[in-house]
């Protein structure tokens, strides 16, 4: 709809829910009653194509004023900004008053399916007020060694990731424009305000493909999102490692509710999924450590709305694959300024989630609401997170575990394989199925490139991933004989793969891998987090990354978070 098509439709419409449209006009707009015939496209330039989609016909109001009920016009030629002019000398050049603009402008930017938010919904601010309700003695142990276990990690995957050429950029402007601060870029000895650490730290967690995310894929990146600027808040505050916790599992029980929500249907769109939910996530931990109520925290997750974010481009062009680590840092970050106003008083829509051209319907194909509060109190989603072990695109990780499965149980090399088949989801199938990809970024996406760098190398160790695996000319080979399909029925968000290596022998060994190890339902150990922990900071002092994690594991005991930097 077009913006003038869109004022016309709304002062008729409005005139005839009135009383007529001779009181409308001298109500609203204090102009004289043929006004309405001066706004008329004709009347000020344009060329209009009139269609009505029924007989037109005219309607008799009360006191016997006519009016056209016109239920579609359609006027070509015509510009927004020349309208706009005939509208001011139809006023008399008169200003225009704050309803009708309002009203002008929202029927003009949003398009005619938009649905109204209904009366009994409210879930925006039903997150918020469980956000801020929320208290560190009603979480489930097992729900706190989550949380725990998912910080631990990421700073482990802050610390890995400080050292690529993409993380030092963004900490080079992080530093540039935040400096001053009291928060530590952690493997940098910057100190920055928290904005600029959410983001340095956003974007150097998901540097390399080592962050955790849920199990069920909601699209949410838990540590990139909560821990990033959770740890930049606390810091700035000066506030608890209790503080934190509850802080991080509040923001856990909101963004992974809103993930679910999408129906994976955002990355369908085009968006990539953790920095749309993201700023979400980010703007509830650092809310909550900043104490805000429950109307302020509602517009923190409004404010937050409007800094959702990231397209899947770079994974379809081939190139430019950096941004996708800008994505979490801008999450992070817009996720702190969206708390940090709401504190200052500034406002965001109440119904930013689930109104007519809130977050799900402008960012999803398909949604369901029910999804944002379902089992809210009662069922800690935080217990979804999942730990990698594997530097690579969650959808690799089943496959690259069979591989590993299937090579332990047969003792095969790469020289034995003929063929490997996969069969997987449809997004497995066609987003990650990338046979020669560029570089490692892309590689780190490819399902083929994984796959056979499982072959060749040890996917446990990060420092296997690096751009001379992506030129390696055996390992280029053993990705060409990789084939990708999609498993009919399998559902869009289900990761689980089922691998079958063709031996040069006439051998066909298959393996199916549902749950791989770092699921909830096979979470990674003490000793298996450990393991990472150590081989992510293997280029630090052994003893302080050492110390580091034993006080991680133990952050409930933590006065203040200020001792978390290298």
């Amino acid at each position: 709809m077009l913006f003038h098509e869109a004022v016309w439709l709304e002062i008729s419409e409005r005139a005839s829910q009135r009383e007529t449209l001779t009181t409308e006009l001298n109500i609203v707009f204090k102009w004289p009653t043929n006004s309405l015939e001066m706004l008329r496209p004709e009347a000020i330039g344009g060329r209009p194509r009139i269609q009505d989609t029924r007989d037109e016909k005219h309607n008799m109001t009360h006191d016997n004023t006519t009016h056209h009920d016109i239920t579609r016009v359609e006027v070509e030629g015509f510009e927004r900004r020349r309208f706009l002019r005939g509208v001011v000398l139809a006023a008399g050049a008169a200003s225009l008053t704050s309803e009708f603009v309002g009203a002008a402008v929202a029927a003009s930017a949003l398009p005619a399916t938009v649905e109204v938010a209904g009366h009994d919904s409210g879930q925006t601010v039903r997150l918020a007020e469980y956000a801020v309700g929320l208290r560190y003695e009603a979480i489930p142990g097992e729900v706190l060694q989550r949380a725990k276990d998912c910080i631990t990690d990421t700073v482990a995957t802050i610390l890995f990731g400080a050292q690529f050429p993409w993380s030092k950029m963004i900490i080079a402007q992080a530093t540039r424009m935040g400096s001053g601060g009291a928060c530590a870029i952690l493997g940098t000895g910057a100190r920055v305000c928290a904005p600029a650490a959410a983001l340095a730290h956003g974007a150097m967690t998901h540097a390399f493909e080592q962050d955790n995310l849920t199990f069920p894929d909601s699209g949410a990146h838990p540590g990139a999102s909560l821990v990033t600027s959770g740890l930049a808040v606390a810091q700035e505050l000066g506030t608890s490692g209790r503080d934190l916790l509850t802080a991080f599992v509040a923001g856990a029980e909101v963004m992974i509710r809103i993930g679910r929500a999408t129906k994976r249907t955002n990355e369908v769109r085009g968006f990539h999924a953790p920095g749309t939910l993201g700023p979400f996530g980010a703007a509830i931990v650092s809310g909550k450590l900043m104490r805000l109520d429950a109307p302020k925290m509602t517009n923190a997750i409004g404010i937050a709305a409007s800094t959702s974010g990231g397209l899947l481009e770079f994974a379809h062009s081939g190139n430019g694959a950096m941004v996708k680590r800008l994505h979490m840092g801008r999450a992070a970050e817009g996720g702190v300024l969206a708390a940090s106003l709401a504190a200052d008083g500034f406002t965001g829509p109440s119904t930013a989630l689930e109104g007519g051209a809130g977050f799900l319907k402008a960012f999803c194909n398909e949604s369901d609401f029910a999804e944002l509060t379902r089992g809210l109190g009662e069922k800690f989603l935080t217990s979804t997170i999942m730990m990698k072990r594997f530097a690579c695109h969650i959808t690799a990780h089943t496959p690259v575990e069979a591989i590993l499965d299937l090579r332990e149980k047969y003792g095969f090399s790469a020289s034995d394989v003929a063929s490997i088949q996969i069969a997987g989801s449809q997004r497995m199938a066609t987003t990650n199925n990338i046979p020669a990809p560029p570089d490692i970024l892309i590689a780190q996406f490819s399902i083929p490139f994984c796959v056979a760098l499982a072959m060749v190398r040890n996917p446990i160790d990060p420092y296997s991933f690096d751009e001379v695996a992506v030129h390696d000319r055996s390992l280029q080979a053993m990705a060409s004989l990789v084939r990708v399909t999609a498993a009919p029925g399998q559902a869009a968000d289900d990761v689980s793969s089922t691998v079958s290596v063709t031996l040069k022998d006439g051998r066909l060994l298959t393996q199916r891998v549902t749950e791989f190890l770092g699921t909830p339902a096979r979470p990674l150990t003490g000793r298996d987090l450990r393991q990472k922990f150590l081989l992510l900071t293997q280029k630090y002092p052994a003893k302080p990354m050492e110390r580091l994690l034993d006080r991680l594991q133990n952050i409930e005991f933590e006065s203040n978070l200020d001792w978390v930097r290298a």
